[in-house]
């Protein structure tokens, strides 16, 4: 097994969270968790159709980038792997059930499925089937931020974009061209590489020459930063600085989150490729367990109020499958509809 990269430790003092910031980080990232668990077993028991893409173990990297922006006001694209930056944007998890399930209540009118989340309210550029295909995009995003900003004089657009795309995409060459022009161009994006160590059954370290991501950022001259993709507080940390540099004109971060998959790669692999030695090791670090500990420590939280928050969202969380159950589907008179911008 490769032995694992030694991260660089950020500073407590950073690290610092209230007792309001941990609670809420604590029950987006429970959110996160409950609502995969709860996908898998829709999906087994035939409620969900196609390939559906599980984010267990990564929820630091999503609850710490996106509550680390202004919520419905800055920007998010996503991957295949999207149901929990949804959620952490604001989506509601009956908006996403639904979508999972094909129905018009979905956040995407049943239109999208599992790949394809999309939120124009909360601003999420969406989900996206292939690799690499949301860098573009987000990166479009950030240049309307600042043409609005700098050409329309729009004081209020200092929007913004977190780019999420997984170590695969890394390899991608839209990757390569989206990181120059944004530092060209001093665009106001977040590149967040989730680096899993595996891109489907390829082991990052084998498919890469550099396989230090965030290296690469200096090659455009732009800041690059790794993070424990584990630890939402240090995830958090990062995050902020690299969104004050982007608000203020200084230009994007690639950040590298390593982080880790509890499950295969989609709910149709038997993720037989990893040692059970490396699953373990990961599990033992388990992002939700660390924050708990790191709140009961700190006397912010104690272990009730923890399992009340659990329970709150667990009931949150059923209420979603009841309500995607209940959804209508889809019109067939409508299905040309929503193609072009006509609504």
């Amino acid at each position: 097994m490769v032995r694992e990269r030694v991260l660089p430790i950020i500073d407590e003092a950073a690290k610092k969270v209230s007792r309001e910031e941990g609670l809420l980080l604590y029950e987006d990232m429970v959110l996160g968790r409950l609502f995969e668990d709860k996908c898998a077993e829709m999906y087994y028991r035939g409620k969900m159709f196609g390939f559906v893409h599980l984010y267990s173990g990564q929820e630091a990297v999503s609850t710490g980038i996106i509550k680390a922006m202004r919520p419905g006001e800055d920007y998010v694209s996503s991957t295949y792997r999207d149901h929990v930056h949804a959620l952490s944007c604001g989506v509601t998890a009956r908006e996403v059930m639904a979508e999972l399930f094909g129905k018009e209540t979905g956040c995407s009118k049943g239109r999208g499925g599992s790949m394809h989340l999309f939120s124009s309210p909360h601003n999420l550029l969406g989900g996206y089937a292939f690799v690499a295909e949301g860098i573009p995009v987000a990166l479009g995003a950030a240049f309307q931020c600042r043409y609005r900003r700098e050409v329309l004089g729009d004081e209020s657009a200092d929007n913004v974009v977190a780019c999420f795309f997984g170590d695969g995409a890394s390899n991608n060459g839209q990757f390569f061209e989206c990181l120059n022009m944004a530092a060209l161009w001093k665009l106001p994006i977040l590149f967040v590489v989730e680096n899993n160590k595996w891109a489907i059954g390829m082991d990052h370290d084998r498919a890469t020459s550099q396989p230090e991501i965030f290296k690469k950022a200096s090659v455009f001259d732009m800041a690059g930063v790794e993070v424990d993709g584990m630890d939402v507080l240090a995830v958090r940390s990062v995050a902020r600085e690299a969104v004050g540099r982007a608000r203020a004109g200084k230009g994007p971060t690639l950040i590298e989150a390593l982080t880790y998959r509890f499950r295969g790669h989609s709910l149709a692999d038997p993720d037989e490729l990893r040692d059970p030695a490396e699953k373990e090791e990961w599990l033992a670090r388990d992002p939700i367990e660390r924050l708990k500990a790191h709140l009961n420590e700190r006397n912010l939280a104690t272990a009730d109020e923890l399992k009340e928050i659990e329970r709150q969202v667990q009931a949150t969380v059923d209420d979603s499958v009841t309500f995607a159950n209940e959804s209508a589907e889809p019109d067939p008179k409508d299905l040309r509809r929503f193609i072009f911008a006509e609504d």
